[in-house]
């Protein structure tokens, strides 16, 4: 079976971060990340792609950790990207963020991505 592919937008090189926590766990899980990040750099050892855009590989799913205003504005790169999820965590999540991602045609699952690999942010200390 391959890697399942996600992309962690608004992902942090700041280990107390939720979406860094995001990255550690889905590589633990065997998961091929990406890393997403305006300012690019490196997070964990991975290269951090400055757009959904750049990455090159079809994605298993997109996970966002972003504001939600900043988030709405990253939606439409989110369409482009065509993941097969989108998992929009607690605090990144806005009524209008729902509506106008459900508008665009996406099917957004409100909940924490790091439970749903079957683990806590808490496994994952600063």
């Amino acid at each position: 079976m391959e890697e399942k592919t996600v992309a962690v937008v608004g992902a942090s090189a700041d280990r107390s971060k939720y979406s860094n926590k995001s990255v550690r766990a889905h590589l633990k899980q065997g998961w091929e990340v990406y890393p997403v990040n305006p300012k690019g750099g490196q997070i964990e050892g991975l290269k951090v792609y400055t757009s959904l855009a750049e990455i090159p590989v079809k994605l298993d799913r997109v996970t966002l950790y972003l504001p939600p205003a900043i988030g709405l504005k990253t939606l439409p790169a989110i369409v482009a990207a065509n993941p097969g999820e989108l998992f929009v965590n607690p605090g990144a999540e806005s009524d209008e963020l729902v509506a106008e991602a459900q508008r665009l045609g996406l099917d957004p699952i409100l909940a924490c991505s790091i439970v749903d690999l079957g683990t806590t942010p808490a496994e994952f200390p600063d």
